[in-house]
């Protein structure tokens, strides 16, 4: 039984001394109520309504039980009320300042289109976790190794030359004997890509094609990286996603496996179950992660 339900018609009914009254006032058919008091009559074990007056003249245990089921009626729409309340609670989330502010316009309008409500923080990766821990968002897109991701975004490096391949070998940068005073080509690492499954990996590839050590650098921004490209033709290591972004030539690394993984974290399992559930394929765009094509290619 619908213990509510049926509370609810007998509050309205019982107000009213009239069931067709009442019905309308709960939003039911006259027959529907009958049965709900009915119901409601059998689970109290007692009669509500003096069934032989004209009217629905209520039992003294009916005027006994009506103030409790109007509490109950009461207590069931503040419960609704604070729900909805609840779903229209922005969930705040933490997502890498590189996404493009369209790309978060276009999240936060398929978020809404599912009833959910974002506080979206562009921030870096050590910010992201430093939010976390700190309770000021309710979730962040944190980066793993891509086998623990849910979101891979590959890598490549990208220039300001149109490419003529369809990739670069890093030994293709190495300094040869007839230049050995040059500096050579440097490829550029932003703060969101150093980490140790992207920032060592490269290194390790670097040191077996016999780059310098200095070819590879540690970027303080994206914007002192691209200055670096722009100025000294250097790469930037990057998704194909930011490349277009910064107008840059984008072609990925032909001797090593270079790839951003996301995960979604938070305190709010809830609100995490939600997003995934409804944003994994948003989120995914705006991360400009592979998709399932570029998987089976």
């Amino acid at each position: 039984m619908d213990l509510v339900g049926a509370c609810r018609v007998f509050v309205h009914v019982g107000e009213r001394g009239s069931f067709t009254l009442g019905a309308a006032a709960a939003g039911v058919r006259q027959p529907v109520a009958s049965r709900r008091v009915a119901a409601l009559e059998e689970h109290l074990g007692a009669p509500l309504f003096d069934r032989a007056a004209r009217r629905a003249q209520l039992t003294v245990f009916g005027r006994d039980m009506l103030p409790t089921a109007r509490r109950l009626v009461a207590l069931a729409d503040d419960l609704g009320e604070e729900a909805e309340r609840a779903l229209r609670r922005p969930v705040s989330l933490a997502v890498p300042d590189l996404c493009t502010t369209l790309d978060l316009a276009h999240l936060d309008a398929e978020a809404r289109s599912h009833g959910l409500h974002l506080d979206l923080r562009p921030v870096a990766r050590a910010e992201r976790r430093s939010l976390i821990n700190a309770h000021q968002v309710r979730l962040a897109l944190e980066t793993v190794p891509a086998d623990e991701a849910a979101w891979v975004v590959p890598l490549g490096l990208a220039g300001t030359h149109p490419p003529h391949t369809r990739g670069v070998r890093l030994e293709s940068l190495r300094v040869g004997r007839e230049h050995i005073e040059a500096p050579g080509r440097r490829v550029w690492i932003t703060p969101e890509d150093d980490v140790p499954h992207v920032r060592d990996r490269l290194a390790r590839v670097r040191d077996a094609v016999g780059l310098r050590p200095g070819q590879v650098v540690l970027a303080p921004s994206v914007a002192g990286a691209l200055t670096e490209v722009l100025t000294r033709d250097d790469l930037l290591l990057c998704s194909p996603r930011q490349a277009q972004e910064l107008s840059l030539d984008w072609l990925p690394v032909r001797d090593a496996v270079l790839e951003r993984g996301y995960v979604l974290a938070g305190t709010d399992d809830d609100a995490g179950a939600r997003v995934r559930a409804h944003l994994t394929g948003a989120l995914g765009r705006c991360l400009g992660a592979r998709t399932e094509r570029e998987d089976d290619a």
